[in-house]
């Protein structure tokens, strides 16, 4: 009898990924691979190598060496603009919105400049008018309903960490990549935000960094641990956490006897 069973695509891969900087090797022959409807979680120490990965998965770095495919599409030259084409977005560690704008505002510019139209669609009320559906269910599915209409400068921190991942699901991506998304959250905001990427992971991959380990113990499938921009460990959660390399890395040689 054939198996039905099929294995999930690859959404990500990297083959020998490697960034120098003028002599200083941040990012060291690394090898991943995230598999399509998954959350993984990229971990390490400071100095890790982490954000450097990021970059360099978006096209904001050009890499030294190797090789990144995005569902089966090397992406590897791209600039970051052609890598979104391939359903790729990102959110970034620090929040960068307008204060006098609304959340629906914001988002509405959004939906905007995915179109031909540029910068006029502040001459029409009307083209903004046929976005409203669609602005009306990104904010719902953030859960930011009840503040569509009030400046982002009144927001609550969790709240415009909201605003910004519904500004990165308006370019509707297949491959959502998150850089620390509960950085600087005290424990309600972080638990909400725990909740919210449930949600926004229904139906797509979603990689993330973030040093907070109850968050990843939460949320991911599968974990890699970088050190020195290297890949030192990979796998389950609890199988990563209770690896002595990963202690050793986090807590010091004196922590892991």
């Amino acid at each position: 009898m054939t198996s039905t069973t099929s294995t999930p695509r690859c959404a990500l891969r990297t083959e020998g990924l490697t960034k120098d900087f003028r002599g200083f090797r941040a990012v060291s022959s690394v090898d991943l691979e995230v598999a399509e409807g998954t959350v993984h979680a990229l971990v390490g120490p400071n100095g890790a190598g982490k954000t450097t990965l990021f970059n360099l998965l978006t096209g904001f770095l050009k890499p030294t060496g190797g090789r990144i495919t995005v569902f089966g599409e090397d992406v590897t030259a791209m600039a970051p603009e052609r890598i979104t084409r391939h359903g790729v977005a990102r959110s970034f560690q620090i929040t960068s919105l307008f204060e006098n704008l609304t959340p629906r505002e914001h988002v509405e510019i959004a939906l905007q400049g995915l179109t031909n139209q540029g910068l006029r669609f502040w001459r029409s009320e009307k083209l903004l008018g046929r976005r409203r559906e669609e602005v009306d269910r990104l904010l719902a599915e953030v859960g930011l309903t009840e503040l569509a209409d009030k400046p982002t400068g009144l927001m609550a921190y969790g709240q415009k960490r909201a605003l910004e991942l519904a500004l990165v699901l308006a370019v509707e991506p297949k491959l959502l990549l998150l850089d620390e998304p509960t950085a600087g959250m005290g424990i309600e905001d972080v638990d909400r935000t725990i909740e919210l990427v449930r949600r926004i992971a229904v139906g797509r991959t979603v990689v993330f960094v973030d040093h907070n380990m109850h968050v990843v113990g939460q949320l991911a499938d599968r974990v890699t641990v970088l050190q020195q921009g290297q890949v030192l460990a990979e796998g389950p959660y609890d199988e990563v956490r209770a690896d002595p390399r990963v202690i050793t890395a986090y807590l010091g040689e004196a922590h892991s006897a």
